[in-house]
């Protein structure tokens, strides 16, 4: 008998599978011969039993033992894998296609998700807006306290929520976390920024900073405006805890992988459209400065209005968090643990050196993180002095967010079209290529602005104003480009490695390149300050850094791409040829060593030669 195998679904059956099981099954044969003999293997091994069912044996998922009917297990079980109902089992009921159970997960987790994107482009607006625009402070204090306040606060805070894990469950564990946020910005706004100027110490600070020079403005301005920098961290923390750690860990929790690979990428549409609509009501609360009498300090009441629109999201988020956690029944998971590889920071940095496909990854990561920090913070600065007021900063911010949103669901749009027309190589170069040419723009604007004045004063535009617009434009475009292109195209680069340095190349990444790259731009303007003695004086340099940077980033892109693509291939060999050996014809060969072996295995008997003769055929 000649059988045809294939990958899934259709097995070739014996001949005559009755008389083979019945043989099997015999009565008259002995009792450790009826229990033990061998069942026929299927593909991969899969044990395959086609019994007539006796009144001993349990009735599998409601079928009838009635009659002559022959049960397929491995069928049976092939058709719930591909979300066939199984026999006897209803349907359940759906509204437009989708499992009405499935929308009742995925339409509240889209609200949540929508809730804190909004509160979180509110919050990174407005914190901007208090730590670079306060008496006393100014765009350089962005990297000291990214690397003396919030990286700290946050290691500290993430050891806490570990401890916290311990002992609570997750439900408590949830709402725990998320409500001294909610209560600590509604606070911010109705009474730590009326009473900041009793709380700074404005005298002190000044004092400090006659002593110690101008170059220790950003440090001092931590101390200076020490509540503007809580509120700067706290809304950090909101984009990484409450996004990342508290939404997804409860999205990946209630949700199906096939729920997750239908559904997931909707919710990065849906972050961008939280995104524009976010902006547009930080642009409102904004503009109210201009219906209100003098004296009046408009940026208090636009703050008041923002935080309270922060404080109402957050409580929907937490009634939304409980209406499914009651309504919505769980999916059930395997108890299996899975081994993940805990590695250090000098094992990770070990492995990060010995493999050059991660090394160009590592550089990808921490070129991207180096390299938006240098322009974000310098264009910062700009911002300022161009819109000194608070609502006029805020304003723009709002317009910016908008931006970012509508730049980022469009990029989100074509990326689509982009891997599939021009593949990896050219998706992975489009990031720092914008960087770079928006990147040189902006600091030649800054460098070389005043023999342009005489040109852009008849568009009726300064070179200050320019540069603010052409540093807007970089940081639209870079981010959109980076949540469209990049952040795929680094995931995309894990596919075709092996299962170790797959799981060990993600890990050192994350242990070593994340943090690196974020904290390693700050690093670099600390040292420029304190040694130049100003961001503006730092400028050019900092502009030839990130030339420099951005050459590595493409040239480590590249060689990523001539690695990968060579994997890639490798890969769809290995596959037309697990295709094509799948697809030989197995002939069945009366007599051979392999029948006479599962012959006496299993006895010497009318039973089992039928048996085996079944397996031979199988």
């Amino acid at each position: 008998m000649e059988a045809v195998l294939k990958t899934r679904g259709l097995l070739s059956l014996p001949p005559n599978p009755t008389r083979a099981t019945t043989s099997l099954l015999n009565p008259s044969q002995g009792l450790k011969q009826r229990l033990f003999a061998s069942k026929p293997l299927g593909l991969n091994g899969l044990s395959l039993t086609y019994k007539r069912v006796p009144s001993f044996v349990a009735k599998p998922n409601g079928l009838s033992p009635k009659g002559n009917n022959l049960i397929c297990k491995a069928e049976a079980a092939a058709a719930a894998d591909d979300g066939q109902p199984l026999i006897g089992e209803s349907e359940k009921p759906k509204l437009l296609g989708f499992e009405l159970v499935t929308l009742k997960k995925i339409i509240p987790l889209g609200l949540m998700f929508f809730c804190i994107l909004f509160n979180y482009t509110i919050l990174r607006d407005t914190k901007d807006v208090l730590v670079v625009t306060a008496k006393g402070s100014s765009a350089e204090i962005i990297p000291f306290l990214k690397t003396w306040v919030n990286l700290p606060m946050a290691v500290g805070f993430m050891l806490l929520y570990t401890k916290l894990a311990n002992v609570l469950s997750k439900k408590a564990l949830f709402y725990t976390v998320i409500v001294p946020f909610i209560i600590f910005f509604g606070a911010f706004g109705f009474l730590l920024y009326p009473l900041s100027n009793y709380i700074h110490p404005e005298a002190l600070a000044d004092k400090l900073l006659a002593v110690l020079g101008p170059r220790f403005l950003g440090p001092l301005a931590i101390f200076r405006i020490w509540s503007f920098c809580l509120f700067y961290v706290m809304a950090e923390l909101w984009g990484s805890v409450v996004i990342s750690v508290l939404f997804w860990g409860f999205a990946n929790q209630i949700t199906t992988v096939d729920e997750a690979k239908r559904f997931y990428p909707l919710f990065g549409l849906g972050a961008n459209v939280a995104l524009i609509f976010s902006g547009r009501t930080v642009k409102y609360f904004s503009n109210l400065r201009q219906n209100l009498g003098p004296g009046v300090d408009g940026w208090a009441i636009s703050l008041k209005g923002m935080m309270s629109i922060v404080v109402l999201m957050g409580v929907a988020i937490c009634f939304l968090y409980w209406w499914v956690n009651n309504s919505v029944p769980l999916p059930t998971r395997s108890k299996k643990k899975k081994e993940k590889p805990k590695m250090g920071t000098m094992e990770s940095l070990k492995f990060l050196v010995s493999s050059r496909y991660i090394r160009d990854l590592a550089t990808l990561v921490v070129a991207y993180g180096i390299s938006i920090n240098l322009v974000e913070v310098t264009w910062k600065s700009k911002l300022k002095a161009q819109f000194p007021s608070p609502n006029e900063y805020s304003s723009f911010m709002g317009d910016f967010s908008t931006g970012t949103g509508i730049a980022t669901f469009t990029m989100m749009l074509l990326s689509q079209f982009i891997f599939d027309k021009y593949g990896w190589g050219v998706a992975a170069t489009i990031t720092p290529t914008v960087l770079l040419l928006t990147g040189v723009g902006f600091f030649s604007l800054i460098l070389f602005g005043d023999p342009l004045a005489p040109a852009l004063a008849k568009f009726g535009i300064t070179p200050l104003l320019a540069a603010v617009y052409v540093g807007a434009l970089q940081n639209i475009f870079s981010k959109s480009a980076k949540y469209s292109l990049f952040d795929p195209c680094k995931e995309m680069a894990y596919i075709p490695l092996d299962e170790d340095t797959k799981v060990k190349g993600k890990a050192a990444i994350d242990v070593v390149c994340n943090p690196l790259g974020k904290s390693g731009g700050a690093l670099i303007q600390q040292f420029m300050i304190l040694t130049f003695g100003s961001l503006a004086n730092s400028t050019p340099y900092l502009g030839g850094i990130l030339m420099v940077i951005v050459f590595l980033w493409l040239a480590a892109a590249r060689s990523l791409d001539t690695q990968f693509t060579a994997l890639r291939r490798e890969e769809e060999l290995e596959k037309e040829m697990e295709r094509a050996a799948v697809k030989i014809p197995v002939v069945s060969e009366t007599g051979s060593a392999s029948h006479t072996s599962d012959s006496s295995a299993a006895g010497d008997s009318p039973g089992s030669s039928s048996e085996t003769s079944s397996r031979s055929n199988l």
